[in-house]
Order: C-alpha cells, then sequence, then structure tokens
C-alpha cells in the first residue's frame, strides 16, 4: 500500500485565524482588559521607572465623540504604550471640560427648562448631571477605541478639589496684580448674550456692505482757509464695513506719516489718502477729479468734523494702526467697538467711550433714531439715512471674513463692557521666554504660538453665565470696592473644595468670609458677590496645576501636551499664560499638534455637506484596529483624509501584517523557544540576513516612536512584512520548514529565526494593533522569562546583535536583486503554461565572470533562493530574458530529473532509496 507522504511533512497549524473579523471579536477583549484592570497592572508593572507625564487636554463632556477626538484619543494612546513599553512609567489620566455656556444651554434643551424660571441652583445641578451623563458616554467610547487610562479616577473640572486649586491660582495671579476689571472692547455674543475670549472665535464668510461716508469739516483751525478752501465744503471720507458701528463713531483716525491729499470733484474736496484716493473714487463712480495738494496725516490732527446723523461732533486723531490696505486712509474710529479704537482714543482724554449696542446686540437710545434695531437691520436704515443726506459717498456688497461665535456660530459685536481681564502684557516677555524653552512639534509652532502671544491684547476673563467657577471676588457694600485677598482667597478655596463651587450660589459672604474679614478700604463689614463665572479657557489653562501639580503619580511640567492645531490660541496658550503669571515658566516639555479630519477629497466634514462619518460607524464596518491603523499611517501634523477606499487599502495593508504573523504562528507549531531555539552560530545566512533586517526595523520604529512619526512605524513594519518577509525570507525557507526533520537543526533554526521575528514585532505594533497584538501573543509560544499575560507587560525589542562582515547585506541584496531578475522570467514562462509552478523548472543565468564567481558561492542554495528545482550558471551565450541593469540575463527550462513525491522538486536522485522509490534522496532521508 502506498505511503501517505503528506503525513510525514511540517505542514503550518494554528488556531489563529486567517480573518481578523475585527468589529464582533474586538471589543469583547477591551471590556476584558476594563475588567481585569489592563491598565492599572501595567502602571503597577512601571512602578519605580522615570515618569513620563503625557497630559490630557479634556475634550468637551456635551455629546458624543467625532473622528478628530478618536483621532487625538489614538495618538495619545501610542505614546503612552510605548513609553510603558520602553523604561518609563507613563500613567495617563483622562480629562473632561465640564462646565461652560455649550453645556449650559444643552441641558436648558434636554430638560426643557427656561433659565429665567429657575434659579441658579437649580441650573447648575441640571447642568453637572447634563455634563456627568457625557463623561460616562465619552468613556465607553474611549475604550472602544481601546485606548488605556485612568477611567476611575479622571480629572473634571466640576470636581470640588480642582475648583479650589483654580481659585488659588487665580488668587496668586491676582496677587501679583494681573487681574483687574476695566471697561474695554470685547468680542461680544449677543446670541449667547456674553463676553468671548479670542479662542472661542470662528472667522467665516459674511456677505456685508462696505460703505464709504463724508464727515463735513466744523472747525479746521484754519488750515483750509490757508488753502482758500471753504471749509463747509471739505468732508473726511471714511470707509467700514460695520455700517451698524457709526452711532459710535466719535473720531476719524489717520496714518500721521502718510501722504494725503485734497480730492476736488466739482465744487467739493474729500481727505484721502494719496494711494488710496483712485480706488475710493472708482468705488463711487467718480472719473472727473483732480488732487490738490500733499499733506502729512499729522497736520489734519485736531480737527473736527460733524457726525453725519447724530447732534455731536468727531474728532480727527492720528494713529499708528493705521494701513494703507484698503478704505481711504481715513479710519472711522469707535472705541466702544474696537480694541484699536478704543487703545488710540485712551491718548485724547477729551473723546469719550460711546457704546450704543446692548448685550441683545440692539441699539439704544444713543443711536438715535435707530434706536430699538438689531444690527442687521440697523445697517440697512443707517445706509439709507446717508443716502438721503448725502453723506453716502458709496457703498458696494463685499464677502469678508468675520469672527463668529465658536458655539452657537452668529456674528459677533466688539463692545466695550466692564469686565475682568488678566494683564498678559505684565509677563509677556516672561511667556515668550517660556515659550522658547519648549519643543514644538512641529518647529514651526514655536513661532505661531509665539506671534499668537506677542499680538494678543489682555485676556477677558469674566463671563455673564451661570455654568462655570465664580470669580472669586466680594465687594465692599459700604464703599464698592472689590476685594481680593489672601484671606478671601484661601476662605472660598477652602469652601469649595469642600462643598463644591454651587456654594458660591448658597451662602452669603458672611456664612464663608472669616469672622474678622473688613474692606481695607472703609473697614465695612457688608459684602456682596461677583455674580460673573470664569472663562472656560481659565478652567482647562488651570489643569497643569490642579492636575499634573496635584495628581498622585503625576510630575510638573509635564512632558507632552498633545491637541489639535487649534489650540494654539486655546489650551496651549491659556495653560502657558496661567502657568507663566503663577509659576515663571510653561507648563510643559514638549508641544505636538495634529491636524484636522477631512474627506477622502480633502473637504472639512460638516453636517451640510453630509461627509462626516461618527467613529462607531467605521469600528462597526472595519473594527478598531482598522481605525488605529489609519491614524498611524497618517501624517498627522497636516490634515488627515478619510474615506472608504482608503479605509479598504488600509484593511489590505492590515491583512499583510496578520497574514504574516498567521504564517509564523503556523510554523511556530510545537516550538518552545525555553529548550528548541538554537544559537546566533547555526543559524543559515539566510536566517541572519533576516536578523540584521529585523534589526533594522527595531531602530527605525524606536526612531520613529520616539519622535511621534507614528506613519513611520506602520509603513516600516508594513514595507518588513511584504518585501523582506513574504517576498523574500518565508517564501524561501518553505521548503527547510515543510520538508526537513522537524527538529532537525536546520529547521529549528528558521523557527529561531521566526520567533524572534514575531515576537519583536508584536512588541513593536502592540501600541498601534490594540487588539491583533494581543491576539498574536496569546497565540505565540513564550520563554519563561516574557510575560504572558499581556504583551504590554513587556520591554520593546532589543536588538539582536547578529554580527557579519561589512560585505554581508551588500552581498545579499545582490541575490535579493538576482532573484526578483528570475521570478520575473519564471512568471512569463509560467503565464505562457510552459510551466506550472516555479519547481517545474530549472534556470540558467547567463553572466559575466565576476557574477559567476559571486554565484558559485551560493551554488548549493540558488535552487532554494529562487525555488526552483534546479540553478546553473553559464558564461556563454545570452538568455531569453535579458536584464541590463543587473548584467545577466536567464532562461527558464523543464526541469530534470523525476519529481518527488513529498517536496515536489525535480531531482535525478528520485528512486534512488528502495523503500521510498518516489521520493528524492533528502525527502528519504528524513522520512527515514
Amino acid at each position: 500500500m502506498a505511503q501517505d507522504y503528506n503525513k510525514t511533512l511540517n505542514l503550518p497549524k494554528t488556531d489563529f485565524p486567517m480573518r481578523g473579523n475585527l468589529p464582533k471579536r474586538e471589543q469583547p477583549l477591551f471590556q476584558k482588559f476594563d475588567q481585569e484592570r489592563l491598565y492599572y497592572k501595567m502602571i503597577e508593572k512601571n512602578e519605580g521607572k522615570p515618569l513620563y507625564v503625557l497630559h490630557d487636554g479634556p475634550p468637551y463632556a456635551n455629546g458624543a465623540i467625532h473622528l478628530g477626538t478618536a483621532l487625538n484619543k489614538i495618538l495619545k494612546d501610542f505614546i503612552v504604550k510605548h513609553k510603558n513599553m520602553s523604561g518609563y512609567q507613563a500613567p495617563y489620566i483622562p480629562g473632561w471640560d465640564t462646565h461652560g455656556l455649550p453645556i449650559e444651554l444643552k441641558a436648558l434643551k434636554a430638560a426643557g427648562a427656561d433659565k429665567n424660571t429657575i434659579t441658579p441652583v437649580e441650573l447648575r445641578k441640571m447642568c453637572g448631571e447634563f455634563a456627568l451623563t457625557h463623561v460616562e458616554n465619552q468613556k465607553a467610547q474611549f475604550k472602544s477605541l481601546g485606548v488605556l487610562g485612568d477611567y476611575e479616577n479622571p480629572y473634571l473640572t466640576l470636581k470640588p478639589e480642582f475648583e479650589a486649586k483654580q481659585i488659588e491660582v487665580f488668587g496668586e495671579m491676582a496677587k501679583k496684580n494681573f487681574i483687574y476689571k476695566g471697561l474695554k472692547p470685547v468680542y461680544w455674543c449677543p446670541e449667547c448674550n456674553t463676553a468671548l475670549a479670542e479662542a472661542e472665535i470662528e472667522y467665516a464668510e459674511d456677505p456685508c456692505y462696505s460703505i464709504y461716508v463724508k464727515f463735513n469739516v466744523t472747525e479746521d483751525k484754519g488750515f483750509f482757509e490757508k488753502q482758500g478752501i471753504d471749509k463747509s465744503k471739505v468732508y473726511f471720507v471714511i470707509w467700514t464695513t460695520t455700517t451698524w458701528t457709526l452711532p459710535g463713531n466719535v473720531a476719524i483716525c489717520l496714518g500721521p506719516n502718510y501722504d494725503y491729499t485734497l480730492v476736488k470733484n466739482g465744487d467739493e474736496y474729500y481727505v484721502m489718502a494719496r494711494e488710496l484716493a483712485p480706488s475710493a473714487m472708482e468705488a463711487a463712480g467718480i472719473t472727473d477729479y483732480e488732487m490738490v495738494g500733499n499733506f502729512a496725516g499729522s497736520e489734519f490732527e485736531y480737527i473736527k468734523v460733524a457726525h453725519p446723523f447724530l447732534d455731536r461732533e468727531s474728532l480727527v486723531i492720528v494713529g499708528d494702526h493705521v494701513t494703507l490696505e484698503s478704505g481711504t486712509g481715513c479710519v472711522h474710529t469707535a472705541p466702544g467697538h474696537g480694541v484699536e479704537d478704543f487703545e488710540v482714543c485712551r491718548n485724547y482724554k477729551e473723546i469719550p467711550i460711546v457704546v450704543p449696542v446692548n448685550s441683545d446686540g440692539i441699539l439704544t437710545e444713543e443711536a438715535g433714531e435707530f434706536a430699538g434695531l438689531k444690527t442687521d437691520d440697523a445697517n440697512k436704515a443707517i445706509a439709507k439715512k446717508l443716502d438721503s443726506t448725502g453723506n453716502l459717498f458709496a457703498i458696494k456688497k463685499i464677502i469678508h471674513q468675520y469672527p463668529h461665535c465658536w458655539r452657537c456660530k452668529s456674528p459677533i459685536l466688539f463692545r466695550a463692557t466692564e469686565q475682568w481681564f488678566c494683564s498678559v502684557d505684565d509677563f509677556k516677555e516672561d511667556a515668550v521666554k517660556a515659550i522658547k524653552e519648549v519643543n514644538w512639534i512641529p518647529g514651526w509652532g514655536e513661532g505661531r504660538i509665539e506671534n499668537m502671544v506677542r499680538d494678543r491684547s489682555d485676556w477677558c476673563i469674566s463671563r455673564q453665565r451661570v455654568w462655570g467657577v465664580p470669580i472669586p471676588i466680594v465687594y465692599c457694600e459700604d464703599c464698592g470696592k472689590a476685594i481680593i485677598n489672601d484671606q478671601s482667597i484661601q476662605a472660598i478655596a477652602d469652601m469649595f473644595r469642600k462643598e463644591g463651587s454651587n456654594s458660591w450660589y448658597e451662602k452669603d459672604p458672611s456664612e464663608f468670609l472669616p469672622a474678622d474679614f473688613e474692606c481695607p478700604d472703609c473697614h465695612g463689614k457688608k459684602f456682596r458677590k461677583e455674580t460673573d463665572i470664569m472663562d472656560v479657557w481659565f478652567d482647562s489653562g488651570c489643569t497643569h496645576a490642579s492636575v499634573v501639580d496635584e495628581k498622585n503619580g503625576l510630575r510638573w511640567p509635564a512632558d507632552l501636551y498633545l491637541e489639535g492645531a487649534d489650540q494654539y490660541r486655546g489650551w496651549f496658550q491659556s495653560s502657558l499664560l496661567t502657568a507663566v503669571a503663577t509659576k515663571g515658566t510653561a507648563p510643559y516639555k514638549n508641544v505636538c499638534t495634529h491636524g484636522w479630519v477631512v474627506d477622502g477629497e480633502g473637504r472639512k466634514m460638516s453636517k451640510s455637506m453630509q461627509n462626516g462619518v461618527a467613529p462607531e460607524k467605521i469600528i462597526e464596518q472595519y473594527g478598531t484596529d482598522i481605525l488605529r491603523l489609519w491614524v498611524a499611517s497618517s501624517d498627522y501634523h497636516a490634515d488627515i483624509r478619510i474615506s472608504p477606499e482608503i479605509l479598504k487599502q488600509l484593511s489590505e495593508g492590515y491583512r499583510k501584517i496578520r497574514n504574516t504573523a498567521r504564517y509564523i504562528l503556523g510554523n511556530l507549531n510545537g516550538f518552545n523557544p525555553d529548550t528548541d531555539q538554537v544559537s546566533l552560530d547555526d543559524l543559515h545566512e539566510l536566517d541572519k540576513w533576516a536578523l540584521l533586517k529585523l534589526d533594522a526595523l527595531m531602530k527605525k520604529v524606536d526612531e520613529a516612536y520616539n519622535s511621534f512619526d507614528f506613519h513611520i512605524v506602520y509603513h516600516a513594519i508594513h514595507n518588513f512584512c511584504v518585501v523582506d518577509m513574504s517576498n523574500f525570507y518565508l517564501d524561501i525557507i518553505k521548503d527547510r520548514l515543510y520538508c526537513e526533520k522537524a527538529d532537525g537543526v536546520d529547521r529549528r533554526a528558521a523557527q529561531t529565526t521566526m520567533y524572534l521575528i514575531l515576537d519583536a514585532l508584536t512588541r513593536m505594533v502592540a501600541p498601534i494593533l490594540a487588539f491583533t497584538s494581543e491576539e498574536i501573543w496569546q497565540s505565540l509560544p513564550h520563554t519563561s522569562s516574557e510575560n504572558t499575560e499581556s504583551v504590554l507587560f513587556n520591554q520593546m525589542p532589543e536588538p539582536i546583535g547578529i554580527t557579519v562582515s561589512d560585505s554581508f547585506m551588500e552581498k545579499w541584496n545582490k541575490i535579493y536583486e538576482i532573484r526578483e531578475c528570475a521570478k520575473k522570467a519564471l512568471e512569463e514562462k509560467r503565464a505562457a503554461k510552459v510551466i506550472g509552478s516555479s519547481l517545474d523548472a530549472n534556470v540558467i543565468i547567463h553572466c559575466n565572470q565576476e557574477t559567476a564567481q559571486f554565484l558559485e558561492g551560493f551554488k548549493d542554495d540558488l535552487q532554494t533562493i529562487f525555488i526552483v528545482s534546479g540553478v546553473e550558471i553559464s558564461q556563454d551565450g545570452t538568455g531569453e530574458f535579458n536584464f541590463e541593469e543587473q548584467g545577466l540575463s536567464i532562461d527558464v527550462v523543464k526541469a530534470t530529473g523525476e519529481k518527488c513525491e513529498r517536496c515536489w522538486m525535480y531531482s535525478d536522485t528520485v528512486g534512488s532509496h528502495p523503500e521510498h522509490p518516489t521520493l528524492c534522496s533528502r525527502c528519504a532521508s528524513v522520512v527515514e
């Protein structure tokens, strides 16, 4: 009876499935991570190692996460896991921003409540419950991303201990005189009815009318009389895109050193900058005019003009902020509606600050006949009035970039109100110095935040809302003095730490201030509380003090902040300012930013375009590891594209890595690394080549992880699996694995090599492929020194350290090239149906003497390397397939001899063994 030689082969065997089936199989494992407290075990195992602190920027607890949030959390998870596998203890304490207007508005909507009919305490409790619900929802979503962290002890900005620390930070800044109350134009949202910070502003295209308005001269100090011109015929022409601000006009500002002229049209003269006059006259449709004289802007200072529709005069002033980019060079100046206007008018004590718009965006009695109109309606009414009085010089419809509220998306106003400010100017140079001591990734981030800090105005930190941390200031009822001192701050902080900030609304000052507390000015004993709350950016700007400085297991300053590029004017900056103001240095050593998630065509995702996709949808269709692989594959410093096509490509890349692991696992069946590994000296040259490639990969991956270049990690590992492993090493060693003696040195050498490769690969992909790395690790045989519970409990791989000659890799690189040539020739013959598999063929290599001598050194291995039944080297003739670059040509001919029933190679030795007449001599000796 014929023997079944298939049973004598060492065929791969593994329970590791070919298909990942990630959507079904991942989430149970992630739940197991949570139940078995994987994060806490990892941190405990790294106890005593150097700390690495990545401080989490708090997402807003008011809804489901989006792809940008997923990108951010997954990037952080890569770093935390890598650091914990690289000799550090790297805790990760997730945090949430739980105060602010978006939560207040959503909580009211969800409860169907009206803020005017409930008490502040009722509203605050409603907001707190709403925020905590979304914290729990987002926790579950982050866990579904495979993100590990201290979810049992997150930091929340509504926690009493956090609020107390925030009060102390505020007090420290006040002690240094960085906090003050003043009248200044601030961003104001009439829809949300509150002041806004710069970080709460978004710019969007806004259609509007730009208008040119004539202001008639009333008092000229004799200036025009000297020119022989009747002053009643002279007009200063201003240009504005915010017509509604004209009731607030009290001045016209000129550049002191610019050249101005009088543009004569009929019997009227218009004062304009000479450079801008032609474009202004074109806007008015006037072609018949002449320019009379040339004057410096400073010569017009203190001339007075009549307001075009209110019974008052405006003063002509000068300021260095005036530019010649557009308009007329005569700048409409309303200090109640603009920071630059406000600042320049402070130089002229006689100029009043007029704010003819209320908090709802409605014009007041100071706007005259336009009182009661909303700003949009006022634009039209005022333009119509100017046209009727002859003061409208020109009007043109344009689209311009205008600031909008980040919450409600409505256009905002500039409005001078009394607010609490942080005087950034007082420590701006220190902040710039601190910026220069930080490592910014990418490098352009340094210049970006430095310019923002240099150019910024003082920070408006008060908000006219209820859901937030109260500004900890009391006012003397007798003299009105605002009081902030060590005694009051400590009393308020202690109360918040014990009872939370709701106590501010529940208690009278007499209940929390010390019994001996008194007004430092008049010694009064009765006080009232400030009603404003702090800007939420002040909340999150204090996390470095409340979390990094306070939480167990962390250290100040943090090693890394990692957030979106919008945080240069948000969290990075607010954290920097509070840290420099209180400690004199930055709260972070490194700052890394990522871009925006956009669709496959590079368009921003939005509801209107219906091109957004929720992370859970991707997880349901592709799996979390594919989503994580998308993050890893992207150069995230720029905008990151996502589309079904991109995800399908990544799924294919994932399959290559998975199949490499599965193939190796199948061939390690029964392999015990403790007893079956061979020494490095017993490895074949090809095995050593593979391990040298592995060492090079480890070096590249280590450098990429340390520089946060995760796309280099992914592409290097993918390339290694496809090019070095599947296409070369694993392909060549099949015969050795399947056909050699199961426990022979040759097969064990290949198994040793594969074990070392997969052990290292699994560790290297562990930070990225949260599920798959654990799945491989549980299927992989281990030495007794390794922690089998989780790959994360082990360290990143160390180089194998194979020692070879300088020419070793050069030699094998050449073999690789020649093998590629042989593969192309064999494929041509296979396509022509001359051969079936490559083992049906012999290869004849025609080459020069030098190449022939080189190949002779591999003569015994060439048929295995090329996966053919025979190789002949010839220095004569030319082969059918010519490869000029390599200096050789190749013939592919039918193999000679008989086909071995076991290894399928053709050999003249088939039949040489009487008991195994269908086997070659090699196979016969193995089965004996």
